[in-house]
This record gives structure tokens, sequence and C-alpha cells, in this order.
């Protein structure tokens, strides 16, 4: 079974982004991360089991920098936790659906992750992660 990890938001600014989040949600985050590869700067805020992530780019090319320049600010990807991202991947290509990467690769908050592109989830951006061992 499937469950939501988290909701990714694209940001323009993480800090500004952090104070309104912890007024909405009445917490803090608990992690903050840099993916370079990714050219991104996150942000974590967990409620029970769900976690929402906010992204700024630190690069004017990185892909939230190109999603916020076309759609603003706003949901960016929807993640679901999977136990074997591998078998997965292997199961939803064989369903028909286009990955964005042949392997998983890196991660922020210590997980393996793997994208589906949006026009094979109804214009959504599809993330499986899986925790690092």
């Amino acid at each position: 079974m499937l469950q939501v990890e988290h909701i990714g938001i694209a940001v323009k600014n993480l800090q500004e982004s952090d104070n309104l989040f912890s007024k909405l949600l009445n917490i803090s985050p608990y992690k903050h991360e840099e993916v370079e590869s990714e050219f991104v700067m996150t942000s974590f805020f967990k409620i029970g089991t769900t976690k929402i992530e906010l992204l700024e780019a630190t690069n004017e090319n990185s892909a939230i920098a190109k999603f916020i320049e076309k759609k603003g600010e706003g949901i960016h990807h929807i993640a679901y936790e999977v136990s074997d991202i591998l078998a997965e991947m292997q199961r939803l290509k064989n369903e028909g659906f286009i990955l964005l990467q042949e392997t998983p690769k890196l991660g922020a908050d210590n997980k393996l992750v793997c994208f589906l592109h949006p026009k094979s989830t109804n214009g959504v951006l599809i993330e499986l992660c899986q925790e690092r061992q």
C-alpha cells in the first residue's frame, strides 16, 4: 500500500515561506537541507505521518526555478513512500508510466527518489521515495 510521504511546494523565498507555514501549521520546520545536485534548498514540516517540503531554487536553471517561472509558487509534486523503489519503478514502467530517470537518485531527507513524468499521471509530478539504508 502506498502512503503519501510528503507534498513538495515550490517557493520563491524559503525564509518567508518557513515563517508563513510555521504560523499556518503552528509548528517549526524540523529540518533544512540543500540538495546540491538539484540546485534546491529544502525545509521540512511534519504533520502526523505526512511531511510538507518547501523547495527554493538555488540556481536560476533549476527545475524549481523553471517551475515557478512557468506556474508560480505552489504544489510541485506529491511523493509516495515505497518499500522497494526498484521494484516499484519496474512495475510502473510495465504499466506504461514514463519514468524521468532509469535509476533512483539521492534526494532530500535521506531518500532514494524517482519521478514520474506528469504527462503520464494526469499532469501531476509524482515522486517515489524510499528510505536509504
